[in-house]
């Protein structure tokens, strides 16, 4: 699988990774994921290919409306977990939780937490990172050059802001598939 991958990503699609490439499963083996500019539902194809290229196992949260059939069982195999955001629950605390109790967990989120144009992000992978104490590794969504950008992984500081200002940055000027940021 990893070899078809490989061939789409690169070949059929042109894409390339930079940066932490060398990302592996026994260096890193927690962290929060994030993925930016999050602007079309092509980008879940992109992080899907992305992640068999550089051989690491994710799992990502997604509402709960998008595991029903027929395509529930395709994204529960594929990581997901869904999510019901009406219910009552501390929701960092619970994903929190899920670090302590696997040896192995990495999650991958949208910061924007939608595909529309949002001003700040949500701040709950931010309060998750910290509560379970695991980095944040951040990767683009470039479709203007075609390209994954991973970061080295962050550990959040005390700071919010100084930290968000950070994060943002590493962002600065990649454009997504739905032209919305600059």
């Amino acid at each position: 699988m990893r070899k078809i991958a490989k061939f789409i990503y690169f070949k059929l699609l042109g894409w390339k990774v930079v940066g932490n490439t060398t990302m592996s499963k026994k260096e890193i083996k927690k962290a929060v994921i994030i993925a930016a500019p999050h602007t079309s539902w092509h980008d879940f194809y992109i992080g899907v290919l992305l992640r068999k290229v550089i051989d690491i196992k994710t799992n990502f949260v997604g509402k709960k409306e998008l595991f029903i059939w027929p395509f529930g069982y395709y994204f529960r195999a594929l990581g997901g977990v869904p999510l019901n955001r009406s219910k009552n629950e501390n929701k960092v605390q619970a994903i929190a939780k899920a670090f302590k109790n696997k040896e192995e967990f990495r999650i991958t989120f949208a910061p924007e937490g939608t595909r529309n144009k949002v001003e700040k992000w949500r701040t709950g992978f931010y309060y998750i990172a910290k509560e379970a104490n695991v980095p944040i590794i951040m990767f683009t969504l470039d479709f203007k050059n075609k390209q994954n950008v991973v970061s080295q992984p962050f550990y959040p500081t005390d700071d919010m802001e100084a930290d968000f200002n950070y994060m943002y940055s590493f962002y600065k000027g990649v454009i997504g598939k739905v032209e919305k940021y600059s």
